[in-house]
């Protein structure tokens, strides 16, 4: 397992990292914890010490004939910070080394993520905007903060994203090691899940899709350095830390919103299951069963998402469709080639869905075949649902201006 060190700066939301501290001992790393003397007041030695099983100190003083400052940083494989308070985020970008955590942070050669958390006002000031871009062109991994409940009554961006999405994105990072923010300074959309036809006021026509691996497509992407808009169908999972999240309903909706988040995009990387039908009538009323036999529901076909972004996609755009298919081998691989071409993309994502594939809808595992417009197919074999999706950004990175 890693040596990861947990930093955590003066804001309230310190004790939210107790619970992070706790999801990266459990999976077996090592952590030592270097508290701003902020942060302290918030949550105090003992309960990191006990939670860590490590001493706990924010001066490069203690112990100094083993040059902590120094070697700490040396030392880790990961350094996150959590919460990244104004203060500590514009002393990291200034190279201010006047604690033990900010000399870490100057030492490290690992990589770093930090996790802003901070009222509106400061995380939008032009000060804060300036520092984060700074440690982004660093190579630093700064994911932006969820919108929620602050401190008082305040509401809006700038709240510590949940632990256990921080600790799925610290697990990407320590699995992919460096280089890390191969996708900065670029903006990706990923769509996930699937959508929902209604029939009646309790009834509606969908399908299996978990959302997962169109989530692991987003989680990936903000472990990358990307910018990262997430559009959900009907999934039931928290919102990646570092995404924005819109939500939606039916096909017609996931196309609006998509549309509407893919302009001035990069990448495009449509992992949402829309649903090829939907009932010709709604009835306003639900339907009864009378006891006299069946219903007949007439079905009409749906937009298709894909082929309407791939389109009016403009030029440089990176457009990424999926097929999920039940039939296997040549017949599977003509198909996606068809929608490949149909949906004007750059590369399709073909895999097997249903019983006996290797993953598809709920799994935490899935495999792919991934076919390029160029004529070239790469084989993903059986893996987590977040290393396939580094996988198929390994392949859309080149496409890219200047990948």
């Amino acid at each position: 397992m890693a040596q990861v060190v947990l930093g955590v700066a003066g804001g309230i939301a310190a004790y939210k990292s107790c619970e992070l501290l706790r999801l990266l001992t459990e999976a077996g790393h090592r952590v030592r914890v270097l508290p701003t003397a902020a942060a302290l007041r918030f949550v105090g030695v003992p309960t990191w010490e006990a939670l860590s099983g490590h001493p706990v100190t924010t001066s490069a003083f203690v112990d100094a004939h083993q040059v902590p400052h120094v070697r700490i940083g040396q030392q880790a494989e990961l350094v996150l910070v959590a919460p990244a308070t104004a203060d500590l985020l514009a002393r990291a970008a200034t190279g201010a080394a006047d604690d033990l955590l900010t000399s870490t942070l100057l030492t490290a050669r690992c990589p770093v993520l930090y996790a802003p958390a901070m009222h509106t006002e400061m995380w939008q000031h032009p000060a804060t905007a300036a520092n984060v871009a700074t440690l982004r062109e660093r190579g630093a991994v700064v994911v932006d903060p969820a919108t929620g409940r602050l401190t008082g009554a305040d509401s809006g961006p700038g709240r510590l994203p949940e632990p256990a999405e921080l600790f799925a994105l610290a697990a990407r990072l320590l699995a992919r090691g460096a280089p890390v923010a191969d996708l900065a300074g670029w903006r990706v959309v990923v769509t996930a899940g699937g959508t929902r036809e209604p029939l009646d006021p309790v009834r509606f026509l969908g399908n299996r899709s978990s959302g997962k691996q169109g989530y692991a497509f987003a989680r990936t992407a903000v472990a990358r350095g990307a910018t990262v808009t997430l559009v959900a169908a009907n999934v039931d999972l928290p919102d990646p830390a570092g995404a924005v999240v819109y939500r939606v309903e039916t096909t017609e909706q996931l196309r609006d919103a998509t549309l509407a988040a893919a302009a001035g995009a990069d990448a495009v990387v449509m992992a949402a299951a829309p649903c090829d039908f939907r009932p010709a009538r709604y009835s306003t009323e639900k339907i009864k069963k009378d006891g006299a036999g069946g219903a007949a529901v007439e079905l009409v076909a749906t937009v298709d998402v894909a082929a309407t972004l791939g389109a009016g996609k403009p030029p440089g755009q990176v457009l990424v469709a999926f097929a999920a298919e039940t039939v296997t081998g040549p017949a599977a691989e003509a198909s996606a080639r068809a929608k490949l071409a149909r949906k004007h993309a750059d590369l399709i994502v073909l895999n097997q869905v249903g019983p006996g594939a290797p993953g598809g809808f709920g799994a935490d595992t899935n495999a792919a075949t991934v076919l390029a417009a160029g004529g070239n197919g790469t084989v993903i074999p059986p893996r987590s649902k977040d290393d396939l999706a580094d996988a198929v950004w390994d392949l859309v990175k080149p496409l890219l201006p200047g990948g």
